[in-house]
Protein backbone atom coordinates (compact mmCIF):
# COMPACT_ATOMS: atom_id res chain seq x y z
CA UNK A 1 0.00 0.00 0.00
CA UNK A 2 2.96 2.30 0.59
CA UNK A 3 3.85 1.92 -3.10
CA UNK A 4 0.35 3.04 -4.10
CA UNK A 5 0.58 6.06 -1.79
CA UNK A 6 3.97 6.87 -3.25
CA UNK A 7 2.57 6.66 -6.81
CA UNK A 8 -0.44 8.74 -5.81
CA UNK A 9 1.86 11.53 -4.70
CA UNK A 10 4.71 11.06 -7.19
CA UNK A 11 2.75 10.70 -10.46
CA UNK A 12 1.04 14.13 -10.36
CA UNK A 13 4.36 15.79 -9.44
CA UNK A 14 6.20 14.06 -12.29
CA UNK A 15 3.40 14.92 -14.69
CA UNK A 16 3.64 18.58 -13.78
CA UNK A 17 7.42 18.53 -14.27
CA UNK A 18 7.23 16.62 -17.57
CA UNK A 19 4.37 18.69 -18.96
CA UNK A 20 6.28 21.87 -18.15
CA UNK A 21 9.38 20.66 -19.98
CA UNK A 22 7.61 19.23 -23.06
CA UNK A 23 5.45 22.14 -24.15
CA UNK A 24 6.88 22.22 -27.69
CA UNK A 25 6.40 18.50 -28.33
CA UNK A 26 3.35 17.04 -30.07
CA UNK A 27 0.94 15.78 -27.40
CA UNK A 28 0.15 12.08 -27.23
CA UNK A 29 -3.41 11.65 -28.48
CA UNK A 30 -4.11 8.22 -27.00
CA UNK A 31 -3.61 9.10 -23.34
CA UNK A 32 -5.88 10.82 -20.89
CA UNK A 33 -4.88 14.21 -19.48
CA UNK A 34 -3.51 14.18 -15.92
CA UNK A 35 -4.06 16.49 -12.99
CA UNK A 36 -3.78 16.47 -9.22
CA UNK A 37 -6.65 15.45 -6.95
CA UNK A 38 -6.90 18.85 -5.27
CA UNK A 39 -6.86 20.72 -8.61
CA UNK A 40 -9.98 18.75 -9.54
CA UNK A 41 -11.73 19.20 -6.19
CA UNK A 42 -10.86 15.83 -4.61
CA UNK A 43 -8.99 15.23 -1.38
CA UNK A 44 -5.80 13.16 -1.70
CA UNK A 45 -6.45 11.94 1.84
CA UNK A 46 -9.85 10.59 0.79
CA UNK A 47 -8.23 8.66 -2.05
CA UNK A 48 -5.62 7.24 0.34
CA UNK A 49 -8.41 6.23 2.74
CA UNK A 50 -10.14 4.40 -0.10
CA UNK A 51 -6.90 2.63 -1.08
CA UNK A 52 -6.25 1.63 2.53
CA UNK A 53 -9.80 0.23 2.74
CA UNK A 54 -9.29 -1.65 -0.52
CA UNK A 55 -6.04 -3.15 0.80
CA UNK A 56 -7.78 -4.25 4.01
CA UNK A 57 -10.68 -5.87 2.13
CA UNK A 58 -10.84 -9.41 0.82
CA UNK A 59 -11.12 -8.12 -2.74
CA UNK A 60 -8.22 -8.59 -5.11
CA UNK A 61 -7.46 -5.37 -6.91
CA UNK A 62 -5.36 -5.31 -10.05
CA UNK A 63 -5.40 -1.61 -10.80
CA UNK A 64 -7.08 1.63 -9.91
CA UNK A 65 -7.71 4.78 -11.92
CA UNK A 66 -9.64 7.80 -10.71
CA UNK A 67 -10.89 10.28 -13.31
CA UNK A 68 -12.44 13.60 -12.42
CA UNK A 69 -13.52 16.21 -14.98
CA UNK A 70 -11.95 14.08 -17.72
CA UNK A 71 -8.52 13.98 -16.07
CA UNK A 72 -6.68 11.16 -14.31
CA UNK A 73 -6.01 12.31 -10.77
CA UNK A 74 -4.79 9.02 -9.26
CA UNK A 75 -3.77 5.63 -10.60
CA UNK A 76 -1.76 2.62 -9.57
CA UNK A 77 -1.31 -1.13 -10.00
CA UNK A 78 -1.00 -3.94 -7.52
CA UNK A 79 1.94 -6.27 -8.08
CA UNK A 80 2.32 -8.24 -10.37
CA UNK A 81 0.00 -6.14 -12.59
CA UNK A 82 1.33 -3.19 -14.57
CA UNK A 83 -0.06 -0.57 -16.91
CA UNK A 84 1.59 -2.15 -19.94
CA UNK A 85 0.02 -5.60 -19.47
CA UNK A 86 -3.14 -6.56 -21.34
CA UNK A 87 -5.90 -7.42 -18.95
CA UNK A 88 -8.90 -9.66 -19.52
CA UNK A 89 -12.08 -7.86 -18.48
CA UNK A 90 -14.53 -10.77 -18.40
CA UNK A 91 -17.94 -9.52 -17.27
CA UNK A 92 -16.79 -5.91 -17.08
CA UNK A 93 -17.08 -5.93 -20.86
CA UNK A 94 -20.82 -6.38 -20.43
CA UNK A 95 -21.07 -3.09 -18.53
CA UNK A 96 -19.08 -1.20 -21.16
CA UNK A 97 -21.01 -2.82 -24.00
CA UNK A 98 -24.45 -2.13 -22.52
CA UNK A 99 -23.39 1.49 -21.88
CA UNK A 100 -22.32 1.83 -25.51
CA UNK A 101 -25.64 0.34 -26.64
CA UNK A 102 -27.40 2.87 -24.40
CA UNK A 103 -25.50 5.69 -26.13
CA UNK A 104 -26.44 4.26 -29.55
CA UNK A 105 -30.09 4.10 -28.49
CA UNK A 106 -29.94 7.68 -27.21
CA UNK A 107 -28.49 8.77 -30.56
CA UNK A 108 -31.35 6.92 -32.34
CA UNK A 109 -28.92 4.54 -34.09
CA UNK A 110 -30.87 1.50 -32.90
CA UNK A 111 -33.55 0.34 -30.46
CA UNK A 112 -33.70 -2.59 -28.07
CA UNK A 113 -36.46 -4.03 -30.25
CA UNK A 114 -34.34 -4.16 -33.42
CA UNK A 115 -33.95 -7.68 -34.78
CA UNK A 116 -30.41 -9.09 -34.51
CA UNK A 117 -30.53 -10.55 -38.02
CA UNK A 118 -31.07 -7.05 -39.47
CA UNK A 119 -27.48 -6.14 -38.55
CA UNK A 120 -25.85 -9.18 -40.17
CA UNK A 121 -27.63 -9.91 -43.48
CA UNK A 122 -24.47 -11.42 -45.02
CA UNK A 123 -23.79 -13.67 -42.01
CA UNK A 124 -27.15 -15.46 -41.78
CA UNK A 125 -27.47 -19.24 -41.97
CA UNK A 126 -29.18 -20.71 -45.05
CA UNK A 127 -32.35 -21.21 -43.02
CA UNK A 128 -33.37 -18.59 -40.45
CA UNK A 129 -35.53 -20.20 -37.78
CA UNK A 130 -38.53 -18.27 -36.43
CA UNK A 131 -36.79 -18.00 -33.03
CA UNK A 132 -33.61 -16.55 -34.60
CA UNK A 133 -35.76 -14.13 -36.62
CA UNK A 134 -37.40 -12.97 -33.37
CA UNK A 135 -34.13 -12.37 -31.45
CA UNK A 136 -33.67 -8.68 -30.52
CA UNK A 137 -30.97 -6.40 -29.16
CA UNK A 138 -32.78 -6.62 -25.80
CA UNK A 139 -32.44 -10.42 -25.88
CA UNK A 140 -28.68 -10.04 -26.38
CA UNK A 141 -28.44 -7.48 -23.55
CA UNK A 142 -30.40 -9.66 -21.13
CA UNK A 143 -28.74 -12.95 -22.18
CA UNK A 144 -32.09 -14.38 -23.07
CA UNK A 145 -31.32 -15.35 -26.67
CA UNK A 146 -33.07 -18.71 -26.43
CA UNK A 147 -29.90 -20.55 -27.37
CA UNK A 148 -29.12 -23.82 -25.63
CA UNK A 149 -26.61 -24.92 -24.54
CA UNK A 150 -24.52 -21.81 -23.87
CA UNK A 151 -22.63 -21.29 -27.16
CA UNK A 152 -19.34 -19.64 -26.17
CA UNK A 153 -17.15 -22.75 -26.22
CA UNK A 154 -18.51 -23.98 -29.55
CA UNK A 155 -18.29 -20.58 -31.23
CA UNK A 156 -14.79 -19.62 -30.08
CA UNK A 157 -13.35 -22.25 -32.39
CA UNK A 158 -15.04 -20.57 -35.37
CA UNK A 159 -12.32 -17.89 -35.49
CA UNK A 160 -13.14 -14.97 -37.79
CA UNK A 161 -16.49 -16.56 -38.67
CA UNK A 162 -17.79 -16.37 -35.11
CA UNK A 163 -20.74 -14.05 -35.95
CA UNK A 164 -22.01 -16.52 -38.54
CA UNK A 165 -21.45 -19.36 -36.04
CA UNK A 166 -23.48 -17.48 -33.39
CA UNK A 167 -26.37 -16.96 -35.79
CA UNK A 168 -26.26 -20.63 -36.83
CA UNK A 169 -26.22 -21.89 -33.22
CA UNK A 170 -29.53 -23.54 -32.19
CA UNK A 171 -32.14 -21.20 -30.72
CA UNK A 172 -34.29 -23.72 -28.86
CA UNK A 173 -36.45 -21.35 -26.82
CA UNK A 174 -38.42 -18.25 -27.65
CA UNK A 175 -35.95 -15.34 -27.27
CA UNK A 176 -36.71 -13.28 -24.18
CA UNK A 177 -38.25 -16.20 -22.32
CA UNK A 178 -35.23 -17.90 -20.72
CA UNK A 179 -32.04 -16.50 -19.18
CA UNK A 180 -28.80 -18.37 -19.85
CA UNK A 181 -25.42 -16.74 -19.20
CA UNK A 182 -24.09 -16.11 -22.69
CA UNK A 183 -20.88 -14.15 -23.29
CA UNK A 184 -21.32 -14.45 -27.06
CA UNK A 185 -24.56 -12.46 -26.77
CA UNK A 186 -22.50 -9.57 -25.43
CA UNK A 187 -19.91 -10.02 -28.18
CA UNK A 188 -22.69 -9.80 -30.79
CA UNK A 189 -23.36 -6.25 -29.60
CA UNK A 190 -19.75 -5.24 -30.32
CA UNK A 191 -18.91 -5.94 -34.02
Amino acid sequence: MKAIRFLLILVPILLLIVSGSCKNETPVTNSLPRSTPEAEGVSSEAIITFLDSAAASRQEFHSFMFLRHGRVIAEGWWNPYRSDLRHTLYSTSKSFTSTAVGFAINEKLLTVNDKVISFFPDQLPDTVSPFLADMTVKDLLTMSTGQFPEPTGAIRSAGPGWVKAFLAFPVKNDPGSTFLYNSMATFMLMP
